[in-house]
């Protein structure tokens, strides 16, 4: 397994027409033993920042363009300065070019606040091979509902709570998956305090009823899934119907099929919920993992 990479990023104004040469100027790739972060930096005390993880595969890396749209939308959320996504783009390019060409792994975009919130942020990516062959793609995982706490509809009302940014602070999504742990399961089905599905902690929800699939729908709070939305392309060109809508939680006990999705687990069948056996798909969840990993 190659050493994981890391690459510091001088961050550029969003509005900055750079040259290619100046970008490059902008970045650096330090050893991954180096300390790059103050211990007053808010993203390591608060968790104030925001992050995207991109799926790679055979040197390729899925959705540049829709993790980029969605770490702009999320330092928007937070007030962060926004990203210069040609920079971004050039930093992930790097970041391709210093891991193996092939296998799998994973490249991380972090932006914190910095140690001055009048100052710039402290930006870096990782790049880290993936050794492990994902056996939940095919034996599939157990998920329990979990209460999130609050109403489907909370980010239209209060949207200082941050719904659909996908940010540092963790801590509950990292306890939902322990509790899961506890519980005899292997993920996490988030669900509102009115009685709807909502996503993993980590992870998109995709049922299927029929040749209909199903998606809760993003509006509500829901962290926009980049996985998800190749799949939902996949799935149209290969004939079916994709929605987008809210889902009653009853819904994963009678649906023909369900997954989680992810950048970098791809697509992992949900085989229990709460204890109570789903049905699976598991020769369309290879096809849709085939498709991801093409």
């Amino acid at each position: 397994m190659t050493t994981p990479q890391v690459l510091l990023v001088d961050p550029i104004p969003a509005d900055a027409d750079a040259a290619d040469t100046a970008i490059l100027a902008s970045l650096r790739f330090v050893p991954p033993t180096q300390p790059i972060l103050s211990a007053f930096d808010a993203g390591a005390g608060r968790g104030d920042g925001v992050f995207e993880t991109l799926g790679v595969s055979d040197g390729r890396a899925r959705g540049i363009d829709a993790h980029l749209a969605r770490l702009e939308a999320s330092a928007l959320k937070l007030d962060l300065p926004a990203p210069n996504l040609a920079q971004w783009r050039r930093g992930v390019d790097a970041m391709l070019d210093a891991l193996p060409a092939s296998g799998q792994a994973s490249i991380r975009l972090v932006i914190t606040r910095g140690t001055d919130a009048a100052g710039p942020p402290t930006c870096w990516l990782t790049g880290t091979p993936v050794a492990s062959d994902f056996p939940e793609r095919t034996e599939g995982i157990r998920v329990v509902t979990l209460s999130r706490g609050y109403a489907n509809d909370v980010g239209e009302d209060a949207p200082w709570l941050l719904v659909g940014a996908k940010t540092l602070s963790y801590a509950i999504n990292m306890a939902a998956l322990r509790e899961a742990q506890r519980r005899g399961a292997d993920d996490v089905v988030f669900t509102s305090t009115d009685g709807f599905a909502l996503e993993g902690p980590t992870s998109s929800l995709i049922l299927r009823q029929g040749n209909t699939f199903i998606t809760p729908a993003i509006q509500h709070g829901i962290l926009a899934g980049t996985t998800q939305a190749d799949l939902f392309g996949f799935l149209d060109a290969e004939g079916f119907e994709c929605v987008y809508r809210t889902i009653p939680v009853g819904e994963l006990l009678r649906s023909d099929a369900a997954w989680l999705v992810s950048s970098v687990r791809l697509a992992a069948p949900i085989t229990a919920v709460d204890g109570s056996v789903i049905p699976t798909d598991l020769a369309l969840t290879a096809r849709m993992n085939a498709a991801l990993l093409g």
